[in-house]
Formats: C-alpha cells, structure tokens, sequence
C-alpha cells in the first residue's frame, strides 16, 4: 500500500491566511524552525495506479499538482483518482470536491446523512453530476467493511472498515436539517486495508479515544490520528477567544486524557499525528512539546510525505 500525505494541516493551513499568531508570524518572516503546511489530505493506492482519495480538501488542486503520481497519464483528460472516502462534511474535508468537477468519473463514498447535506440540501456539489452518473455516489452505513472499486465497479484492491467516531456536524448544518440526520453517521474512522493485508488507520478528527477504538488501532500498521490542538484551551490562550478542544470534537494531545497518554500503550502501528491547528506547539520543531511526542515514539505528519506498507 501507497499512502500519499499531500496536506498535513488543519482547516485553514499553515500559515492561516488571516492569523498572525506567533506560529504564523513567525513563518512568514522566515524564522520559525518548522515547515508550512496545507489542509490536511491523504491519497492510498494497492497498486500506485489508481487511488482513493481520503476526504478531499479546499487546497487538492494545488496538492494534486505537487504530487506526480496523481497527475493524468493516458487521455488528454485523465486521472489516476478513482474514489473519494468521505469521513465527515466539514468544509476542510468536502469543498475539494469541487475541483474535481471537470468531467471526470470517480465513485464518492460517503454515510446517508452526508449525502443529504451534500446533494440534497446543497445543490452546489449537483456540479459533479452535470453528465447523469459521471460521479457515483455510493452510500455507507456503519459499521460497515466494503471493498473500494472505481465508478465501473472495478476494484481498487483496497478494503475498507468504517465506524462512528462522533456526532458532531459542522455548524452550517442548520438544527432544523440537523434533525434528520443520524449522530453516528456524522464523523466516520476509517481503516483501509491493502490486498496484502497491510492496514492503515485514518482518524483525522477524534473527540475521545475508548477501549473499541483502541482494539481497532492495535490491529493496524500505520496511525494517522487528530494532532489538532496540544492543549484543550489552546485557542483561547493563543488568540484571547474560541472553543475548547473537545467542545470542537477533538481530543487534545497533552493532559492525563489526552491522546498522547490514551495512546501510549498501543504497540503495533507506526503513529503520526495529522491535522495540526496553526496555533499548536507541536509544529515548531525546537519546542519542547515537539520534543516530548518524539520521544514518546511519534511523527508529526509533513506534506509530500510518501509511506509505504
């Protein structure tokens, strides 16, 4: 299994557009010790042909562009993108999307509820069907195992294990629509496995780690796990105002509940942390934060990483 991390960040980047945190502050003027990052997006592919795109950020063209192996090979328009997993209807996982409206045929996976909010509440995402069946939508319930194919039915070589992670959906969802949908079908994990039984699980926004999503971790190979926020009050430290962590579905990393001690016993899989908030410590590499998850065995995740399984 290929797994291609074309983005790394939480909504917004890194830098974010309209911050001047010390994070962002100090990377524009060039004397930050870290790297810039842009929202986070994954691409996992059984055989670097084709490719499952998991999620689809607001930065995917830039990032299909940054990444050869997701650019047209054969037909003056191609691509090697065959599906979309869809774990959530967050804007920084839905709105790339939208690039990939110029008439390409891929299947899009995603919960019922997720459906009604993206065609059927929203007729924006109504562009990827210009041409009737172009795009497959293919919908999941949960928890559900199901092999990938592309939007002829061929499969990709990779299966997929879904399951509730969280009830939250995001705040443009109106409480009137909200009414309709299923809390468990709101924040999906994802396991994918290769046809050589490698497993990779993504978990890009969790709000509590228990002793179900432990026994599903322990049996993979690699972790991509929420690295958002270091501290629950981090936001309100940095700017003065904001949410708590786990009020916005995400557990923090530090603290006695946190994911880094949630997760410190879990042997098997290589861990990273992706999805990282402009404002979290962790990104600046002479912190002591970054030192202290370094130590305990984990990576912080960059984009353009290509990892093998």
């Amino acid at each position: 299994m290929l797994i291609e991390i074309l983005g790394s960040a939480a909504g917004g980047g890194f830098p974010q557009w309209n911050c001047n945190c010390a994070n962002c502050r100090s990377l524009r003027d060039g004397s930050f010790p870290g790297k810039p990052r842009s929202q986070t997006q994954v691409a996992v592919s059984d055989d670097a042909e084709r490719w499952l795109l998991l999620n689809a950020s607001p930065d995917l063209r830039q990032q299909i562009e940054s990444t050869p192996s997701l650019h047209p090979r054969t037909a003056k328009r191609s691509s090697p993108i065959a599906a979309v997993l869809l774990t959530s209807a967050d804007l920084d996982q839905v709105t790339g999307l939208l690039s990939l409206r110029e008439l390409h045929p891929f299947r899009v996976y995603c919960t019922p509820s997720l459906r009604h909010i993206l065609r059927e509440q929203n007729n924006i995402f109504g562009m990827l069907n210009r041409v009737s069946s172009l795009v497959e939508w293919t919908t999941i319930t949960q928890p559900q195992n199901f092999l990938v194919t592309d939007v002829s039915g061929n499969p990709l070589g990779l299966c997929c294990e879904v399951f509730s992670i969280g009830s939250r959906y995001p705040v443009y969802v109106s409480q009137e629509h909200g009414r309709n949908l299923v809390p468990e079908e709101a924040s999906l994990g994802a396991i994918i496995q290769s046809s050589a039984g490698k497993r990779l699980a993504y978990l890009p926004a969790v709000p509590a780690i228990d002793g179900a999503l432990l026994q599903r971790i322990e049996t993979t190979d690699l972790l991509l796990v929420d690295g958002t926020f270091w501290s629950d009050d981090e936001l309100i430290r940095v700017q003065g105002s904001g949410s708590p962590a786990r009020e916005m579905g995400h557990i923090p990393v530090s603290g006695k509940d946190g994911s880094l001690e949630k997760l410190r016993r879990v042997q098997r899989p290589r861990k990273i942390f992706i999805h990282l908030n402009n404002t979290n410590p962790m990104l600046n590499q002479s912190s002591p934060e970054y030192r202290e998850i370094r130590a305990a065995g984990w990576e912080v995740a960059e984009d353009g990483w290509r990892l093998e399984l």
